[in-house]
């Protein structure tokens, strides 16, 4: 199947530079370009891309808004890829918070961008490894926050569906999982669909902010 994407960055060059990249990659389409956040907004709406490579700073409204504004209808299916030449920790903590299934830095590769499509399109995490040390460094700064019981954070997950978040949120595939839990993979994936359902998650990035955000997994050791 066919990944549809839309390019959401203010800079023509940019915008122009990614299509012609994606347009050469086989099962990727580029449906569309969106010249800053409220273009990005509408663009998904009309266009239903699978995808969306959002830049953070754009003129009005910006990335991490308009990525909220997209992800946030329950029933939004569209997949939001970060894409920005600054490497801050705000703004790679507020883009996953915001609803983004990945980020990546503008300097990647061809073949890094392709594969970062298809990697979020999947369902799957991605963050480039720069990223994820800072990311996992802000969770170390949340820790010790104080919070509700993690009994209360957590719904109504049963003792197996926990255990299965902890998992995602170390980034291990389903595979990977029951291999680990030594049951069928089909299983792990029923747990983390009802996983998703039982907490309003969208993907395994937001299962693992999730996790962390709640305390199930902490940072140290990671």
């Amino acid at each position: 199947m066919t990944i549809r994407v839309l390019i959401a960055d203010d800079q023509m060059m940019v915008r122009q530079g990614f299509t012609v990249l994606l347009g050469a990659e086989p099962g990727i389409e580029v449906v569309g370009q969106a010249v800053d956040g409220l273009d990005a907004v509408a663009k998904v709406a009309e266009l239903a891309p699978d995808v969306v490579l959002m830049d953070i700073r754009m003129p009005g409204l910006g990335g991490i808004e308009a990525t909220r504004r997209v992800t946030a209808p329950p029933d939004a299916t569209v997949k939001v890829l970060v894409l920005t030449t600054f490497d801050l920790d705000e703004y790679v903590y507020e883009a996953l918070r915001a609803g983004a299934s990945g980020f990546l830095l503008k300097d990647a590769s061809a073949a890094e961008l392709a594969h970062a499509v298809r990697v979020v399109a999947a369902g799957e995490a991605l963050l480039a490894p720069n990223v994820t040390k800072r990311l996992i460094a802000e969770f170390s700064r949340l820790a010790d926050v104080p919070r509700a019981p993690l009994k209360d954070r957590l719904g109504d997950l049963t003792q197996r569906e926990t255990e299965v978040l902890s998992l995602i949120a170390h980034g291990l595939s389903n595979a990977e999982i029951a291999v680990r839990l030594v049951v069928a993979e089909q299983t792990v994936k029923t747990h983390v669909s009802r996983i998703f359902v039982k907490l309003s998650l969208r993907d395994r990035t937001q299962a693992a902010v999730h996790a962390y955000e709640t305390g199930l997994v902490r940072p140290t050791g990671y």
